[in-house]
């Protein structure tokens, strides 16, 4: 009776195969992987901001002129579409008669929402041309036109573009002044900006570069996925071929602060190289490959490879996150009077960013890592969740391909049956200008 005890607890105990575990980590993928499946691809139709990686932005450059300002507007075709509909026959495709068809459109929905004020008096808008050019994440509309000031008073720009359909939208403003050159990222809680006034100081820039980095990381769902993927274990420990409780909160503290800080220096290199312009590489490249490691992360809790010292991995995976950072503040555009500062605001903004979300999620993650819910459902269905949506991902960026973006959601074609460059001007005179109130 005592030695069937001993036996049986000696089988109890004894090491699983690798073969068996990874039998039973492939059922864990495959079985939630396909109903799950379906319901995802139901709730991203319905979930216009779950793929987009990019916010929208548009970009606004002004420059001193005889009278007033020149001003450069450039806005996403996507977004227009959204707005006031350029795709008159629907065939999924934005052609350059259909733009120059909707021209007025354009140009009274633009100018309903930007306004420019001296003093207690509207400047007047005088359009010029029309065109479009590619930015990396497609094609948009440029709007050339004036805007007619009195020199007196204060002048206060009014920015209010895609606020009403789209709250992350943000507006990149370029001044050229006399005292240098200033930027703004105007939003939905800072819509006004005075031109006139004194430049901003280098750390008020670096406050406003620091409040960016926090919203970008934010709203950077593939980077958001790939620190939950590289935390969803932090909690856990590899043995015998399955993940178990870790016992010890400060080994767990200790794990984590490893992989964040791994992935802070790795993507703080690459974004500072990039800025600086020593390293440049094409925007869908570093975008199919921010994808790319979301989907090895994820993977990686469901096919252990790397389960000691993880922060090599999110070190190694970071590297590829800096570029993307690069993107967006190359877009913001950076004070050259301040550059050290806006830089080092913006990476402080999504340490900030991280350490919140790491902050929110890792007690609750350490006290479920006992549970059957976190260990059997939490862990493997939360990564094969992250993977497959990153492959998704990888796929509409890599193959330019429109599965589930935040743009089909909408409708919008992302078809430009047109080649920018070789588009003449329109001119905007010549079509009916809208009336400003």
């Amino acid at each position: 009776m005592i030695a069937n005890r001993v036996e049986t607890r000696m089988i109890r105990n004894r090491p699983e195969k690798p073969d068996d575990s990874m039998a039973r980590a492939g059922v864990w993928f495959f079985t939630p992987l396909l109903p799950l499946a379906v319901l995802l691809l139901l709730l991203l139709g319905l979930t216009p901001i779950a793929s987009a990686h990019k916010p929208s932005d548009s970009y606004l450059s002004l420059t001193p002129h005889e009278g007033g300002w020149h001003a450069r507007w450039d806005i996403a075709l996507r977004d227009l579409e959204y707005a006031v509909g350029l795709d008159g026959n629907g065939d999924g495709a934005i052609t350059w008669g259909e733009l120059q068809t909707q021209g007025n459109t354009v140009i009274q929905y633009a100018f309903g929402h930007l306004t420019l004020h001296a003093g207690e008096t509207l400047c007047a808008t005088r359009p010029n041309t029309l065109r479009v050019v590619d930015h990396s994440d497609g094609a948009y509309a440029v709007l050339d036109f004036f805007l007619n000031c009195p020199a007196v008073g204060a002048q206060t720009l009014d920015y209010q573009l895609f606020f009403a359909l789209d709250p992350s939208h943000r507006g990149l403003l370029r001044v050229d002044g006399p005292a240098g050159t200033e930027t703004a990222v105007l939003s939905p809680e800072q819509r006004q900006r005075t031109l006139d006034a004194a430049p901003a100081s280098g750390w008020q820039q670096f406050a406003s570069y620091w409040k960016e980095g926090i919203w970008h990381i934010w709203i950077g769902f593939d980077h958001i996925l790939f620190l939950l993927a590289l935390l969803l274990p932090a909690v856990l420990w590899w043995e015998n071929g399955r993940w178990r409780p870790a016992t010890a909160l400060r080994a767990v503290l200790l794990n984590t602060a490893a992989i964040v800080t791994a992935f802070t220096l790795a993507h703080s290199l690459t974004l500072t190289l990039a800025v600086l312009g020593v390293v440049d590489l094409p925007s869908r490249l570093v975008e199919s490959a921010i994808a790319l490691t979301v989907v090895l992360a994820a993977l990686n809790n469901l096919f252990p490879l790397v389960t000691t010292r993880r922060w090599l991995l999110a070190f190694g995976l970071g590297l590829i996150h800096g570029f993307g950072f690069a993107s967006v503040l190359r877009d913001l555009g950076l004070p050259d009077g301040a550059l050290a500062l806006a830089l080092a605001g913006f990476n402080l903004g999504v340490e900030t960013g991280q350490l919140a979300l790491v902050a929110i999620a890792l007690p609750l993650m350490f006290a479920l890592r006992q549970t059957w819910l976190y260990r059997r459902l939490a862990l493997p269905v939360g990564s094969a969740l992250v993977a497959l949506l990153a492959l998704i991902w990888f796929l509409e960026r890599g193959l330019n391909l429109t599965l589930l973006s935040a743009s089909a959601a909408r409708g919008v074609p992302l078809t430009i049956s047109f080649a920018p460059a070789s588009i003449s001007n329109l001119p905007l005179s010549s079509l009916p200008q809208p009336t400003l109130s």
